[in-house]
């Protein structure tokens, strides 16, 4: 009879070793290794594979499940799943503390009890009671249809799955259950992986296929805590963006399978719960009348995932007394606020070397993309002139260091977003859209550089 093999496995990275050590040679951490015990595989003589029984399907006679799906009453949730869950899929989550992982998915959860199917609500963090005391906060009614299971044994989880037979298994936080099998403490990556992988064979049975939603733990540097090997594991990941105490919750999908990644989803987080923001264009920008001029305003439509959003970019330029300027962006990276400022000074004609400016946008939306360039300049020139820009009024366009204007990725999709909001005026890069692009309530303007915009705009 053989023997089981031992090797020993790093908790933090994951690194294998046939003996102990003392310092991971991959992570460098010290005093991280646990042991695990490998049973031997039974051996197959190779004449006889040929005679297993294995059903092999051709691959178009196998029916996609990505039709199957249980469309919430949450918009936002539904777009960052790729338009509702998929019945047999696995789906990650994961968020800092207090961002509303737990209120988002005991709303879900009671979502999908009002529609007739089981769910499960298992949590190794909270107990059954303070779970019922958020549900009495936030919900209107506790449906009988929600089960809850407060345990840190996967075992008595998956024997609670067997007694119960739910469609929705929900499971906060996978990183505080282990399996008995397995002597390493919970959230190391040896009891991680292994429970994750007994809910990934619940969710991918083809006899009883069910949805799980499982909540990860996130790293002091914002990842998500454990093995990369977890995020390979389940189809979709989602990460909740929004310091604890902020009203502006962002839902992201950084992987999906049944859906595009980079998908956004806005909630406003209330004493109610997280109460989904289906119109962001309206909620991120101020409604002004357009013969309401107001300086250090201007509008742009940036892209979250598939989705135009119209965002208003807020400037305030005031004359410094100290020897270094403040340059304040709490919306962009510092680096990209000083290059628009250099750019307006060099190109534009614009001196602010003894003017402290601050940049912000209405909502507080994080902004990456180049196409906002333009709209801070303008912002910050309306500033400097202390002339307000009509508010049917928008700029998409990249500048360069030249001072000319560039091209910006789906350009049609933003000017069609602005002319469903009533705007009347865009100014965009020379020659940026196709000849037979039409629009029909909106001027699109083209311009070659910065100066012949603002030498317009400001006449």
């Amino acid at each position: 009879m053989k023997k089981n093999k031992v090797i020993y496995i790093c908790e933090t990275c994951g690194y294998e070793s046939i003996r102990w050590l003392g310092c991971c040679p991959s992570c460098k951490e010290w005093n991280r290794f646990n042991e695990k015990e490998i049973e031997p595989k039974k051996s197959t003589a190779t004449k006889q594979r040929g005679k297993l029984n294995i059903n092999v399907k051709r691959l178009n006679e196998i029916t996609s499940s990505n039709s199957d799906r249980i469309v919430t009453n949450l918009n936002e949730f539904n777009r960052v799943m790729g338009g509702g869950i998929v019945k047999d899929s696995i789906t990650i989550i994961t968020a800092a503390p207090g961002a509303g992982k737990s209120t988002l998915l005991l709303q879900v959860a009671d979502d999908m009890a009002q529609k007739g199917y089981k769910v499960l609500y298992t949590s190794g963090e909270e107990s059954e009671s303070q779970i019922k005391n958020r549900a009495d906060r936030i919900l209107d009614k506790v449906n009988e249809n929600i089960w809850v299971f407060s345990d840190t044994s996967m075992d008595n989880v998956l024997a609670t799955v067997e007694n119960i037979d739910p469609d929705l298994i929900i499971v906060d936080s996978i990183q505080t259950f282990t399996l008995e099998e397995y002597t390493s403490r919970p959230g190391s990556p040896i009891q991680t992986m292994e429970c994750a992988s007994e809910l990934l064979k619940i969710a991918k049975d083809t006899n009883r296929p069910r949805a799980v939603i499982m909540v990860a733990q996130m790293t002091k540097n914002d990842e998500m805590a454990g093995l990369r090997a977890l995020e390979h594991l389940v189809d979709t990941v989602l990460i909740i963006t929004g310091e604890s105490g902020e009203e502006l919750k962002s839902l992201i999908t950084s992987k999906n399978r049944f859906g595009s990644t980079g998908e956004m989803g806005f909630f406003s987080m209330t004493d109610k719960g997280l109460n989904s923001i289906d119109n962001p264009s309206e909620y991120f920008i101020t409604r002004r009348d357009h013969k309401e001029l107001v300086s250090g305003s201007a509008l742009t439509v940036t892209k979250e995932g598939t989705r135009p959003i119209i965002v208003e970019v807020e400037s305030l330029v005031s004359t410094t007394f100290t020897a270094y300027p403040s340059r304040i962006g709490e919306c962009l990276r510092r680096d990209q606020l000083n290059t628009l400022i250099s750019l307006l000074e060099q190109r534009a004609g614009i001196k602010l070397f003894d003017k402290n400016v601050v940049v912000k946008t209405t909502g507080g939306l994080k902004i990456t993309e180049q196409s906002v360039n333009l709209a801070i300049i303008m912002s910050i020139t309306s500033s400097v002139y202390n002339k307000g820009i009509a508010s049917d009024t928008a700029f998409i366009a990249d500048v360069g260091l030249t001072g000319e204007l560039k091209k910006v990725p789906s350009l049609e999709s933003r000017i069609r977003e602005l002319d469903r909001m009533g705007f009347s005026k865009v100014y965009i890069a020379k020659d940026a859209v196709k000849g037979n692009f039409n629009t029909q309530g909106i001027e699109v303007i083209d311009k070659k550089n910065l100066k012949e915009v603002i030498g317009q705009v400001f006449k």
